[in-house]
C-alpha cells in the first residue's frame, strides 16, 4: 500500500467518522428526512456539473447503473436516513460505532449466506468485533440509551453493508464523479417521498450551527468523501480499502467528544479497541486468505 493509498484512506476516514456529529447538530433543527433529501440534491448537481466538466457522460455500463441505484437507496436513503432519524435520541458516537460494524457485518454475510471459508483470524475477528458492539450497546442501553434509535442504526448498518457489497461495480468503468453524482440523486429522490408522507408540514429552526453542519455534510462527507472512497477502491482494489475502517470506531467517538462533548465511558474506551482490533483481524485475513 503506498502512500496515497495511505492518505486517501486516512482522509476518508476522517470525512465518514465527522458526518455522524454534523448529522446530529443537523436534525436538532430540522426534519431529518427532509434535510437528508436536500443535501443529496444539492450534491448531486455539484457533483454532475464537475462530472460534465471533465468530460465524463451519462452512458454508464449496465452494470455501474444497477450498482448505482443499489448504492442510493441503501447507503443514501435506507443506511442514512435511518440513522438521520436515529440521532434524533441516539448519541452521534453510538451510531459511528453501530455503523462501523459494517466491515464486520459483509464478512459475517460471506460466512454465513455465501458459505466462505473463512481462516481463524477472521473468525476470530468477527467475534472479538460483535463483543465490542455488544459492549457498548449494553452500556449505552443500561444508560437510558433509546433502543428504537439503536434499532434503526443497526438496520442502517445492514443498508451499507449491501451498499458497500456494490461498489466494486459502481466504480469500475470510469466516469466516477457522475456516478457519485447520479447515486446522490437516487437518495434524493427516495427520501423525498418519505419526508412528503412522514414529516409534512416541516418545521425548520434556521441557526448558524443548522447552516453551517448542512454545508460540511453536502460537500465533505456528501461529496468529497464518496468521491475518495471510489478512488481508493480504484487504486488499491475493495479488501484492501476496507482495511481503513477499522479506524472508524476511534474517530467518530473522537469527533463527538470534541465537537458535541459526549461523554466517553471507560467501557466505551474498550470497545472501540475492541472493534477496532477485530475489523483489522477480518481485514488482515481477507488479504491473506490462505488455508482457513
Amino acid at each position: 500500500m503506498d502512500l496515497r493509498a495511505i492518505l486517501m484512506g486516512l482522509a476518508f476516514v476522517f470525512m465518514w467518522s465527522s458526518a455522524f456529529t454534523s448529522a446530529r447538530i443537523i436534525v436538532e433543527y430540522a426534519p431529518p428526512l427532509a434535510s437528508l433529501s436536500l443535501r443529496f440534491f444539492v450534491s448531486g448537481v455539484i457533483g454532475v456539473l464537475i462530472a460534465k466538466a471533465m468530460g465524463q457522460s451519462f452512458r454508464l455500463t449496465r452494470n455501474q447503473w444497477r450498482a448505482t441505484i443499489i448504492f442510493g437507496v441503501c447507503q443514501n436513503a435506507l443506511y442514512l436516513g435511518l440513522n438521520f432519524v436515529a440521532m434524533q435520541t441516539v448519541e452521534a458516537s453510538l451510531a459511528s460505532i453501530i455503523a462501523s460494524s459494517m466491515p464486520l457485518m459483509v464478512a459475517l454475510a460471506g460466512w454465513i449466506v455465501f458459505r466462505d471459508r473463512l481462516r481463524w483470524l477472521a473468525v476470530a475477528g468477527l467475534i472479538a468485533g460483535m463483543l465490542g458492539v455488544a459492549l457498548i450497546m449494553g452500556a449505552r442501553l443500561q444508560a437510558g440509551g433509546d433502543l428504537w434509535g439503536i434499532g434503526l442504526c443497526v438496520i442502517g448498518a445492514a443498508a451499507l453493508t449491501i451498499a458497500t457489497l456494490s461498489v466494486r461495480g459502481a466504480s469500475s468503468g470510469g466516469n466516477v464523479m457522475m456516478i457519485v453524482g447520479l447515486q446522490m440523486f437516487v437518495g434524493a429522490i427516495v427520501l423525498a417521498v418519505a419526508s412528503a408522507l412522514l414529516e409534512w408540514p416541516l418545521t425548520v429552526e434556521m441557526t448558524t450551527p443548522l447552516i453551517l453542519a448542512f454545508i460540511y455534510t453536502t460537500l465533505v462527507p456528501g461529496l468529497l468523501a464518496t468521491v475518495v472512497w471510489f478512488s481508493l477502491v480504484n487504486h488499491i482494489g475493495a479488501i484492501k480499502a476496507a482495511t481503513f475502517h477499522f479506524l472508524n470506531p476511534f474517530f467518530g467517538v473522537a469527533t463527538a467528544a470534541v465537537l458535541l462533548g459526549e461523554a466517553i465511558g471507560p467501557l466505551d474506551v474498550l470497545g472501540v479497541a475492541i472493534i477496532a482490533a477485530g475489523i483489522l483481524a477480518v481485514q488482515i485475513a481477507k488479504q491473506h486468505p490462505g488455508k482457513p
